[in-house]
């Protein structure tokens, strides 16, 4: 007599769940959690000791952590189960940094030299970390926050520039005829340089399609600028929270203007130079 297998799942095929097609949590996918209705693009996926997670940022900048549990994700209203992105292949060649040098794995610090780099403003400051913080490592430039270009003047006189010692300084807004380039121009000399770049602020020096908008707004004068933005582009954040937004948008120099690019990497040649 020939026996028969039961299945251990005893729940009648009518009431089983359709198996849900498994997505790649790849960065920037937009999901919504089945539980919580939160709706948010993929940030990262992390192993935890309970398990993987995702991390979900919504439309306002805020981030959620869920469990990647199966079926717990919609897409376009269809239940799936997200799933861990595949690692990506070695990468040929060498490897690249932000700033598009070849990058130097594992390397140290090198000893800071006596050269330095003021940037103005704490936005541009991390702009230019995020970018160029590796080649600036190695090379071993510390740059320094420059809060108004009215304390220019008085930074180099305490500095001393010299041959060996040179100062690059990274101004906003620096126009012709504007108080910027007056002040510029009154310190600059053979030991100091001074560039900048034509934006009002430094979030204008990010390419408007890698922040997801199709273009900076005019802001009318007498306004501050950056709250104007936020108004124009329908943020519901402060300025702070809006920076950090920008700013995780940035991940090499093709997300900048090329006239920010030119001017860094100027200043960074110029500090440099035997």
């Amino acid at each position: 007599m020939r026996s028969r297998s039961y299945d251990p799942d005893l729940t009648p095929p009518w009431k089983r769940s359709a198996p849900a097609p498994e997505v790649a949590a790849e960065a920037d996918l937009v999901v919504e959690e089945a539980a919580t209705g939160f709706c948010g693009a993929v940030v990262r996926c992390e192993r935890t000791a309970e398990g993987l997670t995702v991390t979900l940022e919504d439309r306002f900048g805020k981030h959620r952590v869920f469990p990647m549990v199966p079926r717990g994700f919609l897409i376009d209203g269809r239940t799936v189960t997200l799933v861990r992105p595949q690692a990506a292949p070695a990468p040929r060649g060498p490897l690249l940094s932000a700033s598009g040098s070849v990058a130097v794995p594992g390397v140290k610090a090198r000893v800071a030299r006596a050269g330095r780099i003021y940037v103005e403003g704490r936005h541009d400051a991390e702009l230019v970390e995020r970018v160029w913080g590796h080649d600036l490592r190695v090379e071993g430039v510390v740059v320094e926050y420059l809060e108004g270009v009215d304390d220019l003047p008085a930074i180099v006189a305490d500095f001393g520039p010299a041959p060996d010692a040179r100062l690059g300084v990274l101004v906003d807004h620096l126009v012709p005829g504007s108080k910027e380039s007056r002040i510029a121009a009154s310190v600059s000399g053979a030991d100091v340089l001074v560039v900048g770049h034509p934006y009002i602020d430094v979030w204008e020096a990010v390419k408007p399609a890698s922040v997801g908008i199709a273009r900076w707004p005019r802001v009318p004068r007498g306004e501050d600028w950056k709250t104007g933005v936020c108004r124009e582009l329908g943020w519901d954040m402060s300025t702070g929270e809006a920076w950090q937004r920008i700013l995780a948008s940035v991940r090499t120099y093709k997300d900048l203007q090329a006239e920010l690019l030119g001017s860094v990497e100027h200043l960074i040649d110029f500090v440099t130079a035997p």
